[in-house]
């Protein structure tokens, strides 16, 4: 499984960051990216119906949203309702929820840091080299 694409998107549906290992391909992913939107309001939608009378704490991360016949493209929605995608070449390999789980919460904990940085303004473009970097080493972590 090879990590193609990282994305981050605002509550309000904008991109924050998106990178990609295809540098000729970056229109492409964009549009998967924003293809996959749907599918994580349309998830967030059933959930939040299901967990109206349930006191459970809600699953941040989305799973599969969705394969294409190249990719495989997942989600992760934090509690502020900032989205992260991923995708993947869609190989004869199979990622596990757990893995995937592992990259999107380190994600999580990359975004969280760079909210720390008082420099950073939440719901801007993310240009944080120390960022670039983390999700740089994620994409390859994903990779192996």
């Amino acid at each position: 499984m090879a990590a193609l694409c990282v994305a981050v998107i605002s509550k309000d549906n904008y991109p924050l960051f998106v990178k990609t290992v295809l540098p000729d391909s970056d229109l492409k992913f964009h549009y998967l990216v924003h293809t996959s939107l749907d599918v994580v309001e349309e998830k967030t939608s059933t959930l939040s119906e299901h967990a109206r009378g349930a006191s459970e704490r809600r699953e941040l991360y989305l799973g599969q949203l969705y394969p294409s016949e190249e990719y495989k493209i997942y989600g992760y929605m934090t509690n502020t309702k900032v989205k992260f995608i991923l995708i993947v070449e869609n190989r004869n390999s199979y990622a596990k929820d757990t893995e995937m789980k592992s990259l999107f919460k380190k994600l999580h904990l990359a975004y969280y840091g760079l909210l720390l940085n008082p420099f950073y303004t939440p719901g801007h473009q993310i240009q944080s080299k120390k960022f670039d970097q983390t999700v740089a080493s994620l994409m390859q972590q994903a990779s192996r």
